[in-house]
């Protein structure tokens, strides 16, 4: 018997996880890192068990430290959720030898599928068409040049022991696979512990379906139906949805006991999902079989009515699956976005620091929210930056989608940059709502879904100004909102009673004269016709305009002259990270996109490069630092026209 679960795990899915164990009469132990003492999945568990550590080898890639704390706990089960050990089979079998049941496949399933390379020898050996490239054994640069060239770029490079885009790189060309090699290795060793890799033809607009698999220790095997998962970035799901849109009866069923056969070829047992890429004449190739529950597994639960990790449990503990294939019903579409931490502007760098405003949809029929955050929560650097999924159900897709547009203008963040205003632009896109879908959507639709910054025009300084006073004015005098002294309108006796105010938002600093006709009614504010949600947070203002929020602060116009004449210098970091590596040394000329740091964040490499021709004047940083966003990393100082030349000779 199971009473006490422990979640090896953080985030929204320890939290989705927690709601169900509750739900079946389960004692919850979460554990955490230094950083996530106050995370809302410690808040939300009945006892929580300290890892220590920041980054996830320090905390929650520990398997000795996840035991003792099971042990500890008297928990006598452990889910792993998805990602860090998820697909381990070294953690399998350390719960295993302890006497923890394990919440996931057996540790020989996850030997033969966890890893993308046995996958696919174990798939080429049952005759499942497999896309040509490299999976073996030897990981010397050379052997991965010879395969390349033998696939044909552009080539794919893939973490062997993970998934979400951790180590993953395209390769356009030979001269960049050696650095791109080295990345990816770096990745999938931080992320997994693993540095191997696989490589494979890139294949160019492909669809991503991927088929929900179930088994029991009795023999019974299921899939549930499919998933569509080509709106990505960076090699990362973005958008999800279920049923695939325009796939056949007759090609969902090839599909899904093709995933079938593969789960019973090994004996698999639990949640799985096998990945397929398909073509516009319909054929599937096999990817990968992930021996784990998919972040996009909501999608599933709403379109069958079944709670997968209810289903997990159920098979963990030695019972069989719940239903037989014929009785898993589909009904309706569901479609599930992932809100991020994240700057799209910059190619979807990822962004940490302090929710200091965080509110989310309304509950209501086919509206869900899987969230691991609360305002106020901070979002880290050393770990993924998905806050939260929002998903919508509906009888049709187009009812879904119109559902799941009006929870994300009920979404709000503040505080810090997310994807928030991206989501809505997809999912608004004639193209998505025509569900014209492949893997190269985002980049095919770059011009629309990520439009350069436009100016912010007067009347949104105008009204912002307006904002900020009632603002003002109601935190002021919430007691009673009509005295006289609440109206803050700017009245002076025997003075004009016209107020400018010196606003902030983003890069931009105006002086503005507010309107006069805009009212507040609660959280929003009235004006010509229009309303536009309204959020103060103490010093900070948050106003919709242009269909996302916008962050104010009031500035003091002499100490912003100042500031704008100070001298600025150096290459900063974009947000907080390690460092991985320095590529230049003091004195060294570099020529314009020339490699310079690399820093990780959020399990994620970036790559800052020189942004003009110049000498490496100064390092502000060393590999191995831990640096804050905004910390000088490297002083680049242009060379001279003539310098200039002679290097470009």
């Amino acid at each position: 018997m199971i009473d006490t679960l422990l979640i090896a795990n953080r985030g929204e899915i320890a939290c989705r996880i927690m709601r169900t164990a509750r739900e079946l009469g389960l004692r919850t132990v979460a554990v955490h890192s230094d950083t996530d003492r106050h995370a809302r999945h410690v808040r939300e568990a009945d006892a929580a068990v300290n890892l220590g550590g920041a980054k996830p080898a320090d905390s929650y890639l520990r398997i000795e430290a996840l035991i003792a704390a099971a042990q500890h706990s008297g928990a006598q089960a452990v889910h792993p959720g998805y990602g860090f050990l998820s697909e381990n089979a070294d953690f399998a079998r350390a719960c295993e030898q302890a006497g923890l049941l394990f919440v996931g496949p057996p540790a020989s399933a996850i030997d033969a599928m966890g890893s993308k390379s046995a996958a696919k020898a174990l798939m080429q050996q049952a005759g499942v068409p497999l896309v040509p490239g490299y999976h073996g054994d030897d990981q010397q640069l050379d052997t991965f040049a010879r395969a390349a060239e033998a696939a044909g770029y552009p080539v794919l490079l893939k973490a062997s022991a993970g998934g979400g885009g951790k180590g993953m790189k395209v390769v356009e060309a030979p001269a960049e696979l050696a650095d791109a090699l080295a990345s990816a290795q770096r990745e999938a060793k931080a992320s997994f512990g693993d540095a191997r890799m696989l490589l494979e033809k890139y294949v160019l607009q492909p669809r991503h379906v991927e088929i929900q698999v179930f088994a029991d220790s009795q023999g019974n095997a299921v899939y549930l139906h499919e998933r569509d998962c080509s709106i990505q970035r960076r090699h990362q799901k973005v958008v999800e949805e279920a049923p695939a849109p325009g796939l056949s009866a007759e090609l969902r069923q090839r599909m899904g006991e093709a995933a079938v056969k593969a789960a019973q070829a090994i004996g698999y047992v639990g949640a799985g999902t096998v990945e397929f890429l398909l073509d516009a004449r319909g054929d599937f190739f096999f990817m990968e079989m992930n021996t784990r529950l998919q972040v996009e597994h909501p999608v599933t639960e709403a379109i069958t009515g079944q709670d997968l990790v209810a289903w997990q449990l159920r098979v963990a503990a030695g019972q069989p699956l719940p239903l037989t294939q014929a009785q898993i019903p589909l009904h309706g579409h569901a479609i599930e976005v992932r809100l991020y931490a994240e700057d799209p502007e910059q190619d979807f760098l990822p962004a940490s620091g302090t929710l200091t405003l965080y509110r989310e949809p309304a509950a209501g029929p086919g509206r869900r929210v899987d969230s691991g955050v609360s305002e106020g929560d901070s979002a880290s650097p050393f770990y993924d930056p998905m806050l939260a999924k929002l998903i919508a159900w509906g009888e049709d897709r187009e009812t879904a989608r119109l559902r799941l547009l009006a929870m994300l203008d009920e979404q709000m963040i503040g505080g810090l940059r997310s994807n928030l205003p991206f989501l809505k632009r997809v999912l608004a896109h004639p193209a998505f709502a025509a569900a014209e879908l492949d893997t190269g959507f985002i980049a095919r639709h770059a011009d629309t879904l990520l439009p350069p910054p436009a100016e912010l025009p007067a009347a949104f300084w105008a009204l912002a100004a307006r904002a900020w006073l009632l603002s003002e004015a109601s935190a002021a005098r919430s007691d009673d909102p009509h005295s006289p002294w609440a109206a803050n309108n700017g009245l002076r006796l025997g003075l004009p009673s016209a107020q400018t105010l010196h606003l902030r938002c983003e890069q931009e600093t105006r002086r503005a004269l507010p309107v006069d006709d805009a009212l507040l009614q609660g959280d929003q504010l009235l004006w010509q016709g229009q309303r536009y949600p309204l959020q103060r947070r103490g010093e900070r203002l948050f106003l919709g305009w242009g269909g996302q929020l916008r962050e104010l602060t009031r500035v003091d116009p002499i100490s912003a002259a100042q500031q704008a004449q100070a001298p600025q210098g150096g290459l900063t970091a974009p947000m907080n990270g390690s460092i991985v590596r320095v590529a230049v040394r003091v004195g060294e000329q570099v020529e314009a996109g020339t490699l310079l740091v690399v820093l990780e964040a959020m399990k994620m490499e970036h790559s800052i490069r020189a942004p003009y021709a110049g000498e490496v004047i100064a390092l502000g940083c060393a590999e191995g630092d831990l640096v804050e966003e905004g910390r000088t990393l490297i002083e680049l100082q242009a060379l001279p026209e003539p310098k200039r030349e002679e290097i470009l000779e």
